[in-house]
Parts: C-alpha cells; sequence; structure tokens
C-alpha cells in the first residue's frame, strides 16, 4: 500500500529539478516519464498534481487490493484464468457446421420466431459468423425457399420463411 505523505515527498523532487516521481511512485509510468521529460508539463501539471496527490495514491491502492482479491497477475489478468486459457489453446477448436447443418439451424431458429430471422439472431443460434450465415440466408432467398424485407420500425433486413410463418 502506498502513502499518500511519501508521494508528497517525491513531488517535491521538482525542488530540485526532478519531476514526476510520484507518479511512477503509484504506478503511473506513462506520465511519470512524461513528466520527467517535460518538467511537470512546465510545470503546471506538477502544480495540479498538488491536488490530486491523494486521489493518485488511493487509485493505486485500490487496485492493489483488487489484484490481490482477484488473485490477478501485475498486468491484471486473472491467474486462475491463465491455466484455463492455456488449455483451451491446446484443445481443437470446434467443427464447423456444414452448409446443410447451418440451414437446418437457421430453420429451427426460424421457427422459433414465427417465421422471420435476421442475421445477428441467426449468428447468435448458430455460433457461426456474419458472412456466412447471411450468405447462406441470400442462398435460400435465390432458391425461393425465404423472401426479404425490412423491419418497419428499425430497418434491419429479416428473412422470411413463408412455410413456417403461421
Amino acid at each position: 500500500m502506498n502513502q499518500v505523505s511519501t508521494s508528497y515527498l517525491l513531488w517535491l523532487g521538482c525542488l530540485f529539478g526532478v519531476t514526476g516521481l510520484h507518479h511512477i511512485y503509484n504506478k503511473k509510468f506513462a506520465t511519470g516519464i512524461l513528466w520527467l521529460c517535460t518538467g511537470g508539463l512546465l510545470g503546471i501539471g506538477q502544480f495540479i498534481d498538488l491536488f490530486l496527490i491523494s486521489a493518485m495514491v488511493e487509485e493505486h491502492n485500490m487496485r492493489a487490493e483488487f489484484r490481490a482479491k482477484h488473485i490477478l497477475s501485475p498486468t491484471g489478468v486473472p491467474i486462475e484464468q491463465k491455466a484455463v486459457a492455456q488449455q483451451v489453446v491446446t484443445k481443437a477448436p470446434p467443427a464447423m457446421p456444414t452448409r446443410e447443418q447451418l440451414m437446418v439451424k437457421l430453420l429451427k431458429a426460424a421457427e422459433a420466431r414465427g417465421g422471420k430471422l435476421s442475421v445477428t439472431q441467426g449468428v447468435m443460434e448458430t455460433g457461426v459468423g456474419f458472412s456466412e450465415v447471411e450468405s447462406v440466408l441470400l442462398e435460400m432467398v435465390q432458391a425461393g425457399y425465404v423472401s426479404m424485407g425490412n423491419h418497419l420500425d428499425t430497418g434491419i433486413v429479416i428473412y422470411e420463411f413463408h412455410e413456417l410463418q403461421g
């Protein structure tokens, strides 16, 4: 835990021509280096910091407590999730459905929505990317199974499966 008094002592380094030490002490490295190179933004930033140091220390301490409480690495990544992420990398990605399987999934999604489906809804139901879902829906339009329209309020393109509408 950082101390406000220590930050103020480091702030006083400006009297000796060294500015920004209080930023570095509170793990604000970018602004600390900026202050070192510009004389605390020509002294203006250094003067403003006089009033902001306690908040700077409080923010640093809150981040440190959060990392300790949630077992985070210094970069902010949960340590427990690092192990999970490494395991996921070793697993093979799920197989993409075939075009026919994707059509069936889209049909089922449209049936659950009264015979109407947007591309976004298709993506959410199938887990396949936007371009692939849109491509399959357009293929179904060309084949005559589906027609396209726009939602009256939002203008979103809606694919209508007439055989599924009640």
